[in-house]
């Protein structure tokens, strides 16, 4: 009797033992569980802030950038008063896209392009007709993506208004070139221009373009662009790829 009873009592602590553990075991897997759901809260919440930061940082560079660009375009035209009627016609196709389609989160690289050669146009009173300005486009027209609004808008200017600024326009070997291109579903802007050797003022607030560039392309495009800029044989080179396939398709993964 006394070896069943001891036996009996051996079970019974050895069920409330398992049963403490099992007790245990569920409380770590439920405790476990919260903490999940914590973190996924917590990274949504986090997520959440990010974007409203970019955005907040966007909203805030796009503040700067169109009283730069208007100040650039104003002073061109008040420069050569006997081109105003011309530059005023394309200042208008200017306006009207800084004025409207510039407030859009994406324009499609269709309109940005359109856009930029206007630009162009009215940047070329600045210089002599004899001057070296080559602009080009290569454009595959049959992409799927180049008429669907996934480009940031006036994503070109900075780099052509630089152009502009820094090219040796009085010299006979100045020259300043800018190839559009869009293929396999990329968008590509390179500008290439003779460097003045005349130093130029250093103006207070001078260098926000090429800064806001740098980080509304982080901003946005993150890891899907890349922003290349190199002097060679006092030559300046910037060239500027957004892959919008890969873009499109991390917005769909995210």
């Amino acid at each position: 009797m006394d070896n069943t009873y001891q036996n009996n009592s051996i079970v019974y602590l050895l069920l409330v033992i398992i049963l403490i553990l099992v007790a245990v075991l569920c409380y770590l897997v439920y405790r476990l569980l919260e903490s999940g759901k914590t973190r996924k809260n917590i990274e949504e919440k986090f997520g959440l802030l990010e974007m409203k930061v970019g955005n907040l940082q966007l909203e805030t560079l796009e503040s700067k950038l169109n009283p730069h660009l208007f100040k650039n375009i104003l002073n061109s035209i008040q420069s050569h008063a006997y081109q105003t009627y011309f530059a005023l016609d394309k200042l208008a196709n200017v306006l009207d896209y800084i004025l409207y389609e510039s407030q859009k989160k994406f324009v499609s690289p269709l309109e940005e392009i359109q856009f930029a050669l206007n630009l162009i146009e009215i940047n070329k009173i600045k210089v002599s007709p004899l001057f070296d300005l080559k602009v080009k486009t290569k454009i595959n027209e049959g992409e799927k993506l180049y008429d669907q609004k996934l480009l940031a808008p006036l994503i070109s200017i900075d780099l052509i208004e630089n152009a502009f600024k820094h090219a040796d326009l009085q010299s006979a070997n100045a020259f300043i070139s800018i190839l559009f291109e869009f293929k396999d579903n990329c968008f590509y802007l390179t500008v290439s221009n003779k460097i003045s050797e005349k130093k130029a003022l250093k103006k207070e607030r001078s260098g926000i373009g090429a800064t806001t560039l740098e980080q509304r392309l982080k901003i946005i495009y993150k890891n899907q662009f890349k922003l290349d800029k190199f002097v060679e044989n006092d030559i300046y080179v910037a060239h500027l790829k957004i892959n919008l396939l890969e873009y499109k398709n991390q917005m769909f993964t995210t």
